[in-house]
């Protein structure tokens, strides 16, 4: 089956040349050339500790407890995170430059480069209209920097599941993203995870990670292609990738969120620990897929990979977090979220990177 409608990167010089016009960074200083070229790892050390490295590109803070800072290296994620408070900090190999431009945050160190915007909805009702403007927004910053090709995308909307049909919120969204992207080659989207918020605010969060040269995308058989999903999900399929094995051998796999679904079907409505362990059953076919590509890989979940775990209800934030120490124990390093899902009847959605 044809992917139905792919739409296409725009291409406006003007915010990627503010990019890299931007001053580099005063507090910036040398990092030595060795190490992976991107590594992700989760702290209680403060923001200001992380962000005073040199070498980091972006600090994460979940929840309404993380703390503001200015620093256009910090976003915070509003989902409310389960357990002792962490950052999820990225660090890259080179010394980081850091700006804002066109209302988008990043920061780059000359491979890799993190950027992020948020829209408020118009009206607090238009998830659409949201979706295409930064969509818009983010290719027009990208494809006119050194940074064109995008390897990973994380959306946050609330409401994902709210409205019938085709008028359901993730519908739109997807709708919206689609326009937002053009005429745009299936075979180069990038991983990516969309999750709803729950507090209530209709403002739409964006944040990718971008590269000097692209990445390879990559599927799952034992589920349909998400670009390839049937009518009966919405009159625009979504626009991702399963996977992406970035361009760098010393970069991890990107992992894109992923659920309890089998072909394009959800399965185990009932049950949290049987989409967990569907979920985990997915993982593992693609991480077989990936190891085609680069053997190197590890076959399985282990100390060098990083999850974040997305649960649709609150109630449920605990036992999702004993079942996780029982299929994973201490090895896998993950947080809890809550989030949303973009389908009502799945229960817990797990992204993340994967390595060495």
């Amino acid at each position: 089956m044809a992917p139905r409608q792919y739409h296409g990167r725009m291409t406006d010089p003007a915010p990627g040349a503010a990019a890299r016009a931007a001053p580099a960074d005063p507090h910036a200083s040398p990092v030595p050339a060795n190490g992976p070229r991107l590594s992700v790892d989760y702290s209680d050390t403060s923001p200001e500790a992380l962000l005073a490295a040199p070498d980091t590109l972006v600090v994460l803070g979940f929840g309404d407890a993380a703390p503001d800072h200015d620093d256009p290296r910090y976003l915070r994620v509003p989902l409310r995170q389960q357990g002792r408070p962490q950052f999820e900090v990225w660090r890259a190999r080179a010394g980081v430059r850091h700006g804002r431009a066109d209302g988008i945050a990043w920061a780059s160190d000359g491979s890799l480069q993190f950027g992020a915007l948020e829209i408020d909805e118009p009206d607090g009702e238009d998830i659409r209209a949201a979706a295409e403007a930064a969509y818009r927004r983010m290719l027009g910053f990208t494809s006119g920097s050194e940074y064109p090709h995008l390897l990973r995308i994380w959306n946050y909307l609330d409401g994902i599941t709210l409205g019938d049909d085709d008028q359901e919120r993730y519908r739109r969204f997807c709708v919206g993203r689609a326009e937002g992207l053009g005429s745009f080659d299936a075979n180069r989207l990038p991983a990516a995870t969309a999750i709803g918020r729950v507090d209530g605010r209709r403002r739409l969060q964006v944040y990718w990670l971008a590269a000097t040269s692209p990445g390879t995308p990559l599927e799952n058989p034992r589920q349909i292609s998400a670009y390839r999903y049937p009518r009966c999900y919405g009159p625009q399929p979504p626009s991702f990738a399963r996977a992406m094995l970035p361009p760098d051998d010393s970069m991890p796999l990107l992992l894109s969120g992923t659920a309890a679904i089998v072909g394009h079907e959800s399965r185990h409505a009932d049950s949290l620990a049987t989409q967990l362990d569907e979920t985990l059953a997915n993982f593992a076919s693609l991480l077989e897929q990936a190891r085609a590509h680069r053997p190197s890989l590890p076959g399985e979940f282990g100390p060098g990979t990083r999850l974040k775990v997305y649960v649709r209800d609150a109630g449920e934030l605990e036992l999702a977090s004993r079942l996780l120490a029982e299929r994973l124990g201490p090895e896998v390093p993950r947080i809890v979220l809550q989030g949303a899902v973009c389908r009502r009847e799945l229960r817990i959605e797990i992204d993340g990177v994967h390595d060495l």
